[in-house]
């Protein structure tokens, strides 16, 4: 189902077993739409990154207004927003759970003790309280693409 946000590769896709070169951090989180691939702290557990079907796809969008220095080198950039910066900020103001400091307290002490249930809670914090559906979105041509170091 692609309607719950998932994300599935072709069959065949072949895995990519390089590692990330140090060149790929040229462009910086430099402003809002600044698009970048997700470089996944699951990618360094052997249970995820040895699985398979395991297939890191996630990317955000920076919502700006400023830039995003600490995503730097750590999220590969590879686009801009160009049109549309004003979708993204509605989908970004979106209200979303966010545990109290007394539960955030319990569950670092969760983690601590080895409770594995303190990572599934955590993968709730932060998600939007509605469901966004996205739709009938597409790629905008552009005649000569270019992103200079700085994404002007």
């Amino acid at each position: 189902r692609r309607d719950r946000g998932e994300v599935r590769p072709p069959l065949q896709l072949a895995r990519n077993t390089e590692s990330v070169k140090s060149d790929s951090f040229l462009l910086s989180h430099s402003r809002g739409g600044v698009v970048s691939l997700c470089l996944s702290e699951n990618d360094d557990e052997d249970e995820f990154k040895l699985d398979p079907n395991y297939h890191n796809v996630e990317f955000l969008i920076t919502t700006g207004p400023g830039p995003c220095p600490q995503l730097d080198g750590k999220n590969i950039v590879f686009g801009a927003v160009l049109e549309g910066l004003d979708v993204v900020a509605a989908i970004a103001s979106t209200p979303t759970y966010k545990p109290s400091e007394r539960i955030r307290q319990f569950n670092d002490l969760a983690e601590f003790l080895g409770d594995e249930r303190a990572q599934n809670a955590r993968n709730i914090w932060n998600r939007p309280l509605k469901t966004v559906y996205i739709s009938d979105c597409g790629e905008l041509k552009v005649a000569n693409p270019s992103l200079s170091p700085s994404l002007p």
